[in-house]
């Protein structure tokens, strides 16, 4: 086989090439990012295929943005990602690409589904507004795959990760995603000698998955998931969901910064979406096997990665 992997150095990406890398996975693999190709490009994207010349796809790139960009520009996020979508699975059909594993994300549910979210009511309702642009276009790469393989016989599946963390994060103050961010303010605080302080109460819940954990499943989807019409959530059991206080305090254990110097503002608008649980049932039920990376066990090798890195990490600002 030749696997390309678009979005091939982000997070999900540098997992895949890590586990690859020591659980010695055959084959030809072809990590890109965009300065191998534009994907908004179909010139680009078609001479990058040419190129790489992949029998199988998996495809993480995306136009990918905090709340207030997608807020800004909602339209924008729409538009690109469906030209994302519309030029890779149009060249992996043309160039005889056998399988595409494509990647959703959570904000493609209803808003205020019910919970736990299941992967058959990702259709079931609007998303949430203020994404609203994005979580559509990650939508329409779900119908598109179906649609790709019923006309084209070229085995599409879906995935849905929730929460990753892990090394090779981005770590960008305003930006980030809420472990790397708060590693980070962490991190300074213990260097600085500040207190740490924690937007909103700390009480909503959140499943946190090991990127390494996801990379292994991704490829085990792509060896062994072949049902284009049911999309897959790749997440920890229900019953790893934790609080962000929590949370937080493993990530200052780590720190070696002590719990008392941690200030929550207990601003409760601050809190966001109290829970999002996911179902596992459907993960499980497939790989039986798998044995997931505990949160304390990716924690504590994403803070050691970051304090031996910084401030070589994506999103620290060195002055």
């Amino acid at each position: 086989m030749r696997i390309l992997v678009t979005g091939g150095t982000g997070l999900f990406g540098s997992a895949l090439q890590s586990v690859k890398k020591r659980e010695g996975w055959p084959d030809e693999w072809f990590f890109v990012s965009s300065t191998d190709a534009n994907l908004l490009s179909i010139t680009e994207v078609q001479a990058l295929f040419e190129r790489t010349q992949p029998t199988h796809v998996i495809h993480l790139a995306a136009r990918v943005g905090g709340l207030f960009a997608n807020n800004r520009d909602n339209v924008g996020f729409f538009r690109d990602n469906i030209n994302i979508t519309m030029n890779v699975l149009d060249t992996c059909h043309k160039m005889g690409v056998k399988k595409v594993v494509s990647c959703l994300s959570t904000c493609v549910f209803p808003d205020g589904a019910p919970l736990p979210l299941e992967e058959k009511i990702i259709h079931n309702g609007r998303p949430h507004p203020s994404n609203e642009g994005y979580s559509f276009a990650k939508r329409m790469l779900e119908v598109l795959s179906r649609l790709y393989s019923k006309q084209y016989g070229m085995t599409c599946v879906s995935v849905v990760p929730t929460n990753l963390y892990g090394e090779n994060d981005n770590f960008d103050l305003q930006e980030a995603h809420v472990i790397p961010a708060l590693i980070h303010k962490a991190y300074l605080a213990k260097q600085n000698g500040e207190l740490l302080h924690v937007s909103g109460t700390g009480e909503p819940l959140r499943q946190f998955m090991y990127a390494e954990d996801t990379a292994k499943l991704i490829y085990r989807v792509l060896m062994e998931y072949n049902d284009v019409e049911k999309p897959l959530m790749l997440t920890v059991p229900e019953s790893w969901e934790v609080s962000i206080k929590e949370c937080v305090y493993l990530i200052t254990k780590e720190i070696g910064l002590d719990k008392s110097r941690v200030i929550f503002d207990n601003n409760i608008g601050k809190n966001g979406q109290y829970q999002k649980t996911a179902s596992s049932k459907n993960l499980l039920d497939i790989f039986t096997d798998f044995q997931f990376t505990t949160l304390e066990t990716g924690l504590h090798k994403t803070v050691q990665w970051f304090i031996s890195n910084y401030p070589s990490v994506r999103g620290a600002i060195i002055v």
